[in-house]
């Protein structure tokens, strides 16, 4: 039982690693012993944010832009030349995109979609040698994918492409939980509430407050939050939980009272 969260000798890949969900969950492998690997469109931040990392534990910079094809075929090249087996796959690299209805157009449609769904895909698709040689039924490889608590809520932001897109990557994790049972690999969701970040300051500046008041834990998510929910999938003890979505929200998702 001492072993239950021990996750050290293990290697992980963390895209969108440089902030973020994407840093803090990067953190706290690298703390707890995994030999973590974090991507990210801007070298500069992404290499910045490996060093830090260093610090504590192993954590090595592979910058891709995984918008594109190539990008994700030079991110999937340079792990396979480091490693024979990839234990953990963080697919969290993300964006998002606000604009009134009536003028929201077509491009941030298709970059929201394609970023948060169709590359973790294909990421997804071309790591699956390493992940399968990683994998046993006593220890399954993972799959982690980070969407969000608005794919399972509708907020009133005039974001209209990005709660769609993470309620497809919620389903995009159960079916590849579905489809790579067999391969002894597990697949679960992460549906992050409000965390102070990057991608959410403009949120937090402007309605973090009432969203807090509105938390039933009455407070936003911290990195030790974020850190904790992805060492447990990642660990012994997650190792029978595959095909779910785990909100860490303060309890907004199931236990905010109805109005």
């Amino acid at each position: 039982m001492k072993e239950l969260f021990d996750i050290s000798g293990k290697v992980a890949l963390v895209t969108g690693g440089s902030r973020g969900i994407g840093e803090m969950i990067a953190e706290g492998y690298v703390a707890n012993g995994v030999k973590t690997y974090i991507s990210a469109r801007k070298a500069d931040a992404c290499d910045a944010t490996a060093a830090r990392l260093s610090e504590i534990g192993e954590c090595v910079s592979i910058p891709a832009d995984l918008s594109t094809a190539e990008g994700i075929r030079s991110l999937v090249e340079e792990i396979r030349g480091r490693e024979r087996k990839l234990d953990i796959l963080v697919n969290n690299a993300g964006a998002t995109w606000g604009e009134k209805l009536e003028q929201f157009p077509e491009q941030g449609w298709d970059k929201v979609m394609d970023i948060n769904v169709k590359s973790p895909f294909f990421l997804t698709q071309a790591l699956l040698p390493l992940l399968e040689a990683a994998a046993s039924a006593d220890d399954p490889a993972r799959i982690i994918m980070i969407g969000s608590i608005d794919g399972l809520n509708v907020n009133r932001l005039p974001t209209f492409s990005y709660g769609p897109s993470k309620a497809a990557v919620h389903h995009l994790a159960r079916t590849l939980a579905s489809h790579l049972a067999d391969r002894h690999i597990t697949a679960n969701a992460i549906a992050p509430g409000l965390f102070p970040s990057k991608m959410t300051a403009h949120i937090m500046k402007k309605m973090g407050k009432k969203i807090v008041k509105g938390t039933p834990l009455k407070r936003a998510g911290r990195p030790e939050d974020m850190a904790g929910v992805a060492i447990y999938l990642a660990s012994k003890a997650g190792s029978f939980v595959t095909g779910v979505v785990i909100p860490v929200d303060g309890g907004i998702t199931g236990a905010r009272a109805s109005l």
